[in-house]
């Protein structure tokens, strides 16, 4: 067997390995760039040409499947309701008080735990505004000049 054909099925195989122990579509490009370069080893082709071939080919795949292929691959970000609160008013239902991790406001109908967003005192029957959403816990500033809901 012609050493250029082994180089071929080395790298072959080499790039297959990295592809599967990574499973990110590393390598993947490598491996059909690699194919190509054995064909032509196989039909006596200068190395190269080979090579340049390889790299053609390599870059060709990955520039149409890495696009296609991250589509699919990334996971969509699913849009949830909550986050239409943020700028949104509340009535505190629970003096809010960061150092004792107390602190609970209302807004459409439900209740959420909340935190000051600079750490000062709130006390119940305050308007407050959201201004993020950390986990289950709605961060505030206090507001006095909009109704629950806005």
């Amino acid at each position: 067997m012609p050493p250029l054909v082994i180089m071929w099925l080395a790298a072959i195989v080499v790039f297959a390995v990295l592809e599967a122990a990574t499973a990110a579509l590393v390598s993947i490009w490598f491996v059909v760039g690699s194919v190509v370069g054995l064909i032509l080893a196989l039909f006596g082709i200068e190395f190269q040409i080979q090579f340049l071939v390889f790299l053609i080919v390599s870059a060709l795949v990955l520039a149409v499947v890495r696009p296609i292929a991250r589509k699919y691959l990334t996971p969509k970000k699913v849009s949830t309701n909550y986050d239409r609160y943020i700028g949104s008013a509340a009535i505190v239902t629970e003096t809010i008080d960061n150092i004792h991790s107390t602190g609970a406001v209302k807004i459409g109908g439900v209740e959420w735990t909340a935190r000051a967003e600079s750490g000062e005192i709130i006390p119940k029957d305050s308007l407050v505004k959201i201004t993020a959403i950390e986990g289950v816990k709605l961060l505030v500033v206090p507001e006095t000049t909009v109704k629950e809901g806005d």
